[in-house]
């Protein structure tokens, strides 16, 4: 976690704000399952506040980040405390409790006058509850210094689980390059909203970006460029640790790609040896697909795959392993299919689940596969087929979820093949009914995809999330009983101040009845850099 300031010890003098409207229970963006606000019933956090907690490594790590993240703004100190049975009189309580109706990331929140209290049967859902509580304070307590403020919790119950139990954003580090740092701060996003999941597409034309032992020449040449000459990089096995590390403690699961057999051109730039006979790669910094291709009749290219997959593989604690397959234009036919179906035994040799881009789909299955689905039309039989015979689907619909798409015609970043994407275009459809044939239980969940052929900074990075990365983890998480587009814009202006005040860049989409004091960086500044915004 990056440190955050003191208050208690810094001679920083409060600032004083006239105090803010209180927050409403349901105000809560994913929205919770269940509400039940008691308006009688609030608690103000005091200087004495303690968060105790059951006697749990990691329910005392959740407990520990909540005391971190609450201290810069209010100036209270909120010791942690372990005890069997956690009280919440005049604090906070967070429990584990046996709650099989929860699941593995529920959680149930009470606020009653005399304390707060967070249960779950995990340290995840404690977490999740934390969010909440977070967005359940004033806004100011985003800021990163102390401010004068009555920091009371809205009275009440909430009982919260999630939809589906993947849901993700990806963010594409090979077209530019992004550093550890700048991963972090897109953990911290994620977070904030119940994602679990960080899809990192590491390999592409324009560069690699993980390192691997075994090829010290990937990233020493094929991690040397990136789109329009842009500076490239790479994360070395310290950097790769650190994020998976970060999105741990966060409660996120990183899922590497390594795109095959196409979006190879900066992996064949190091090792000719393994693209098609007569070829010679030379560095690409362009933005076109389709031309690059290992060659699927060369045997040491089989070898190159369970080298770099094998070592990504050892890394990475998760369970999933994506392998890209999408627009191999130039491997058609058998030598596709076969070229798959090799590349996905030797993920399953390696005990992880393959995932890969729909275009997988005429494959045989291998046990557990999952396809990411990110087509533009529901009607689509082949991929219908690959579920009929086993394979589960993460939605990531091009016209809905792509969040390179541009909000409007103006929007000055971004592509529209798929069309405009605002706000509630990111929000209206229905993961479980998207794809014609295929039954909501074969859904594992929704990812929010993010490339970067036009992305070069961490400002527009933010721009293009927000607002409509909180829409896209509401479908993942909240009831399809709880969607309506009136409530949810209504409760995601709410977000605006608190972006504002931890300094997050974000696009002020005209979708969004925003508070007239929310300030957003207007669309000729999202290349400008942006303060670091209050870790997750």
């Amino acid at each position: 976690m990056h440190p955050t300031p003191t208050p208690t010890t810094s001679p920083q003098q409060p600032e004083h704000r006239p105090a803010p409207a209180p927050v409403r229970l349901g105000d809560v963006v994913p929205a919770p399952e269940q509400v039940r606000p008691e308006p009688r019933a609030d608690f103000t956090l005091t200087a004495d506040t303690v968060v105790r907690v059951s006697p749990d490594p990691a329910a005392r790590a959740v407990a520990e980040r909540l005391a971190d993240l609450l201290p810069p703004a209010t100036g209270y100190r909120l010791p942690v405390t372990e005890a069997p049975r956690p009280e919440a009189a005049d604090g906070i309580a967070l429990v584990l409790a046996e709650q099989p109706e929860l699941g593995p990331e529920g959680y149930r929140l009470d606020v009653t006058p005399t304390g707060v209290r967070i249960s779950a049967a995990t340290a995840t859902g404690l977490h999740h509850g934390t969010q909440t509580l977070r967005q359940l304070l004033p806004a100011a307590i985003e800021s990163s210094t102390p401010v004068r403020a009555t920091w009371t919790l809205p009275g009440g119950s909430i009982l919260d689980r999630p939809r589906f139990p993947y849901r993700g954003a990806m963010l594409d580090v090979a077209r530019h390059f992004f550093g550890v740092d700048e991963v972090l701060r897109v953990i911290d996003h994620l977070a904030r909203y119940k994602l679990n999941h960080l899809h990192l597409h590491l390999t592409d034309d324009q560069g690699w970006r993980i390192a691997v032992e075994s090829r010290p020449r990937l990233t020493a040449i094929g991690g040397s460029t990136a789109v329009g000459g842009a500076p490239g990089g790479w994360y070395t096995p310290a950097d790769y640790q650190r994020i998976l590390a970060y999105a741990a403690e966060r409660h996120l699961t990183v899922v590497p790609e390594i795109d095959l057999p196409g979006h190879t051109n900066a992996a064949l730039t190091a090792y000719p040896e393994l693209a098609p006979a007569g070829a010679t790669p030379v560095p690409y910094t362009g933005t076109e697909v389709g031309f690059s291709y290992l060659d699927p009749a060369n045997t040491q290219t089989y070898e190159f795959v369970a080298d770099v997959l094998g070592e990504v593989a050892a890394r990475t604690p998760g369970p999933f392993l994506h392998i890209g397959g999408d627009e191999a234009f130039k491997v058609k036919g058998a030598a596709y299919t076969g070229f798959v179906e090799r590349a996905q035994r030797i993920v399953a040799k390696l005990g992880k689940t393959v995932v890969g881009w729909h275009q997988l789909a005429p494959a045989a299955h291998v046990e557990g596969r999952v396809l990411q689905w990110w087509g533009t039309d529901g009607v689509d039989p082949t991929t219908a087929d690959a579920v009929r015979r086993g394979a589960r689907l993460i939605l990531s619909p091009g016209n809905h979820a792509y969040l390179d798409m541009k909000y409007a015609s103006d929007t000055p970043i971004g592509h529209d093949w798929a069309g405009l994407i605002d706000v509630r275009r990111a929000y209206d459809w229905d993961p479980a009914s998207q794809v014609t044939g295929v039954p909501a239980e074969a859904v594992l969940g929704v990812e929010a995809p993010l490339w970067t052929e036009s992305v070069t900074s961490l400002a527009e990075i933010e721009f293009m999330l927000l607002p409509r990365l909180p829409a896209i983890a509401e479908l993942g998480w909240s009831p399809r009983a709880t969607h309506d587009w009136a409530a949810f814009r209504t409760r995601l202006a709410g977000q605006g101040p608190r972006w504002t005040t931890a300094g997050i860049a974000f696009h002020r989409s005209a979708e969004v009845p925003w508070p007239a004091a929310t300030a957003a960086p207007p669309a000729a500044r999202v290349a400008t850099s942006a303060p670091r915004p209050r870790t997750a």
